[in-house]
């Protein structure tokens, strides 16, 4: 009896065991097809650590990236998403997506990157002179970095760019010590100012925003204002959204689901925008001053820009994927000035001058 008793409950076993897999399986299939490519640390080692937050944040960045690239290809089924998974020497690897001249989006480029190693003296000191104690051992610093970013080029200059990046990171210390944030942002630039787009871009990230802390919005969106600004112009680079950086409180977990409110803000807050506008008849003359707002914007990403200033000074780091943010094309022409009181005069005024979208 006692041994019927061990080969039923053996048999009950192999089933659950057999159960299991399969629905791990099933699992694995409906993560597969969620996502634009396999993750960098595998879907396997993913849901083995799924309680840990450097699996959650890889898992949110990628359906993050998954989300955007749809509601993009959706408007411009033309073309298609340029997949590409890449891997680095040092440890990790990334996701980039790109799509390049299509009848909507001049160039759209969605990326996830997840690397680690060790940082390079120049980025050490980079995040030292933020305020950052770093004690390294033996003049090493091992980190682990994760994010996902994206810009949008569209080719009506009635469309507006728009980018967006949220990214987590982790640094051990000598002491064994793991020093952790979080960093990003949305942010929104138009060729022209359409006031009932930038109300609801910014209406539509304070939402998010409010979930948490009423005061966060107010904070970020100055903090985005005065960091996309391009010092010697005297101008933004555009009408700004939200920016934080280095936020390690109140949680861990706290500042992750605020992360997450604000990645799925994304698409909400500029879809609708594209919609409206991208079948807007436009002028070679509005053009030509988009080309010329886009020259700004590569100015700031080149002079400015911390994450391309980190990308550059990472080892083994990506440069195709660093420099995606660029537009296909942009002109600069000297001393171009729009005369006073035209719609391209109206939107430097508010690029010189920020305003309250929202009260």
């Amino acid at each position: 009896g006692a041994l019927g008793g061990l080969g039923l409950a053996l048999g009950l076993w192999r089933r659950q065991a057999a159960l299991a897999a399969a629905r791990e399986d099933e699992e694995e299939k409906e993560l597969r097809q969620r996502f634009m490519a396999p993750p960098v640390s595998g879907l396997r080692e993913l849901r083995r650590r799924r309680r840990e937050l450097r699996s959650r944040m890889e898992l949110l960045i990628m359906e993050t990236q998954a989300e955007v690239c749809r509601a993009l290809a959706a408007l411009d089924p033309g073309v298609s998403f340029a997949v590409d998974s890449w891997e680095r020497q040092e440890g990790g690897g990334g996701i980039s997506c790109v799509l390049q001249d299509g009848e909507v989006f001049e160039k759209a480029g969605v990326n996830v990157s997840v690397v680690s190693g060790h940082l390079s003296e120049e980025a050490a000191r980079q995040m030292r002179s933020r305020g950052k104690s770093l004690k390294a051992k033996d003049g090493k610093l091992p980190f682990c970095a994760m994010g996902v970013s994206s810009v949008i080029h569209p080719k009506n200059p009635h469309v507006p760019t728009m980018h967006f990046n949220y990214r987590y990171f982790e640094i051990e210390e000598a002491d064994g010590t793991i020093q952790w944030w979080f960093g990003g942002g949305t942010d929104l630039t138009p060729t022209y100012l359409n006031e009932e787009d930038a109300v609801h871009f910014h209406k539509t990230l304070k939402e998010a925003c409010d979930k948490h802390d009423l005061k966060l919005y107010p904070k970020y969106k100055k903090w985005c204002d005065d960091y996309f600004y391009i010092k010697h112009r005297g101008e933004r680079r555009g009408i700004g959204g939200i920016f934080f950086d280095d936020m390690d409180s109140p949680s861990k977990e706290e500042v992750f689901q605020f992360v997450k409110s604000c990645a799925k803000a994304v698409v909400p807050c500029y879809i609708p925008i594209v919609k409206k506008h991208c079948h807007d008849p436009f002028t070679p003359e509005e053009k030509l001053w988009q080309q010329l707002r886009r020259g700004r914007y590569v100015e700031f990403n080149l002079l400015y820009d911390r994450g391309t200033k980190f990308g550059l000074l990472t080892p083994g780091s990506r440069i195709e994927s660093i420099l995606m943010s660029l537009p296909l094309t942009a002109r600069w022409e000297y001393m171009h000035n729009p005369p006073e009181s035209s719609k391209e005069a109206e939107i430097l005024q508010v690029l010189r001058n920020p305003k309250d979208w929202v009260h």
